[in-house]
């Protein structure tokens, strides 16, 4: 039986019946949608061919469209968003995000799973295998501890066999998706001691996320750079756990996160000290080599530095590594909302789904 996967191929045959295209759908849900996340998550998935937004769920904003909360989505995409309740479940929607903030995840994701929905949760609330270290950090307890132990890790660079199988997926944070990239070929090979690295983390002012707070105010964050959380940002141990887990020792990073006046993007300047002496051409062998299948990570190897506006509205990982003084600095540039959020979100997805991994992302 062949099934097209395009609606502008399906249409061009006399005998197609819209009706049975539709119900080969993947039917999605998206919880939480007037998140910035779930607005990229929106946009992707209206140009995304197999798939359709069945049900918006949110919160605090119900009887309103979602169109009213996000006027550039008016006469493109018009959904009703329905009043999220804890013992509420989306009917007849095969898999949906997870776009609320962390600790409340866990109050909605098992019962998603009881029902056989697949899910990808974008919170932190499912990226640490431990509970400890999650309630250290976090401040809270985690009342769902089972899926602590069954969630994949979605980071498709690393984990792209594991989520194949997956029914939930942590997605990744945005900084750590960044770092990890950008450190996992010297990490898997051994090629840097893991007990002393950097991380300088720039972001642009959507990575504070939607809710108000003074420090993302318009006269607070313009002409203006500012180092945050310095020692206790959440996506240190994050990052720690998952270069531990690919490394062959545990991993100790100082991350200092700084928020820059732009609305999106990411620059990660990371430094490692090597293990032996290597030239830059050798390292960018290594990296070119590790990365060579991987349709969202372009190396640069022309004497240029990733920019954040070459990645900004893209699902790209732009990388760059020169050697000094027997130290690898990585530079790694991602936009915070794609491929550190929507975008690594719908890639896993498609990973997910036996989906080309591409598609609704170029």
């Amino acid at each position: 039986m062949l099934l097209f996967k395009s609606y502008d191929v399906l249409t061009s045959y006399d005998d197609f019946n819209l009706k049975k295209w539709r119900k080969l759908l993947i039917k999605i849900g998206i919880i939480g949608a007037t998140a910035y996340t779930s607005l990229e998550l929106i946009k992707i998935l209206l140009r995304h061919p197999d798939v359709e937004i069945a049900y918006l769920g949110t919160r605090r904003e119900a009887n309103i469209n979602i169109s009213d909360v996000f006027p550039v989505l008016a006469k493109t995409f018009d959904m009703p968003c329905s009043r999220l309740r804890e013992k509420d479940v989306p009917k007849n929607v095969d898999m949906v995000f997870v776009a609320l903030p962390p600790t409340i995840s866990m109050q909605y994701v098992p019962k998603y799973l009881d029902m056989g929905i697949k899910v990808v949760d974008l919170s932190a609330d499912y990226r640490f295998s431990e509970k400890s270290t999650y309630e250290r950090w976090y401040k809270v307890k985690h009342t769902d501890p089972s899926g602590l132990k069954t969630a994949i890790y979605g980071l498709p660079e690393i984990f792209r066999e594991k989520i194949k199988n997956a029914t939930l997926v942590a997605n990744p944070g945005c900084y750590p998706t960044s770092a990890i990239i950008g450190l996992a070929p010297l990490i898997i090979n051994d090629y840097v001691y893991t007990d002393d690295i950097i991380i300088d983390a720039k972001s642009g002012i959507s990575g504070r996320g939607r809710e108000p707070q003074e420090g993302t105010h318009y006269f607070e964050c313009n002409e203006n750079i500012e180092a945050y959380n310095v020692g206790e940002h959440r996506h240190t141990p994050e990052i720690e756990n998952i270069l531990s887990l690919i490394g062959k020792s545990n991993a100790s990073v100082c991350f200092t996160p700084h928020l820059v006046p732009m609305n999106r993007g990411i620059l990660c300047s990371i430094y490692a000290k090597m293990r032996k002496k290597i030239s830059d051409e050798e390292i960018n062998i290594i990296f070119n080599d590790f990365y060579s299948k991987e349709p969202f990570v372009r190396i640069k190897t022309d004497h240029k530095l990733p920019k954040t506006k070459d990645v900004v509205n893209t699902n790209f990982c732009e990388i760059a590594v020169r050697v000094v003084d027997g130290r690898a600095i990585i530079f790694s540039s991602i936009d915070n909302l794609t491929k550190g959020a929507s975008g690594q979100a719908v890639q896993n997805m498609n990973i997910m789904f036996g989906f080309d991994e591409k598609t609704g992302l170029l």
